[in-house]
């Protein structure tokens, strides 16, 4: 929480004032004689109590530099004023930044492994823009060494893993009518 210094001290003691003098017209609203005459009175200085208060509240709160008032978010006024729980505003602020963080992270991964799955399928399918795909995918974060040593092993299956003949195969179609599509050698291209 932020420190509270005697500007703030003095707005909150005029608000205090403001809310004491509130209740205090509101008592003597609800006791009103119409035709008595001090309670026609009493009202009219509660009334003008009521509006020096508040004018005092207003010159102090204006009076403030606006780097010592505390920055409250619009939205959690309202929730206060809604008569709901601060921490439970802030709990539910906290999981939705929390749950938009890992939904823009999986994106991240996901967009990542899709950026090197189509390099190295486009080097493979298409060997004169093999040199291009590393190249973006290093500049753009990505593991080119990696990349490259994929590549490698698919030219030289001798030397590699022996996944030279590896083939991609996707699986479409709806109920009943699944067909597959094999890509690479010996499948359809």
């Amino acid at each position: 929480m932020a420190p509270v210094n005697s500007d703030l001290n003095q707005v909150q003691e005029s608000i205090k004032n403001t809310i004491t003098d509130l209740f205090t017209t509101l008592t003597n609203l609800s006791t009103y004689d119409q035709t008595g005459r001090p309670s026609r009175e009493t009202l009219a200085a509660d009334l003008s109590t009521l509006d020096s208060s508040l004018l005092s509240v207003h010159r102090t709160a204006s009076s403030l530099p606006p780097d010592k008032v505390p920055g409250i978010p619009i939205p959690l006024m309202e929730y206060v004023e809604n008569g709901r729980n601060p921490d439970i505003y802030t709990r539910e602020f906290v999981e939705l930044v929390r749950r938009l963080n890992q939904l823009t992270r999986g994106k991240m991964h996901a967009f990542r492994d899709f950026r090197d799955t189509l390099a190295h399928e486009v080097g493979v399918a298409m060997p004169e823009c093999k040199e291009d795909a590393m190249k973006v995918v290093e500049n753009t974060g990505g593991a080119g060494p990696v990349l490259r040593k994929m590549v490698e092993e698919e030219e030289n299956p001798e030397g590699g893993s022996g996944q030279g003949q590896q083939q991609t195969q996707f699986q479409y179609g709806g109920q009943g009518q699944q067909q597959s599509l094999r890509l690479g050698p010996g499948g359809n291209q």
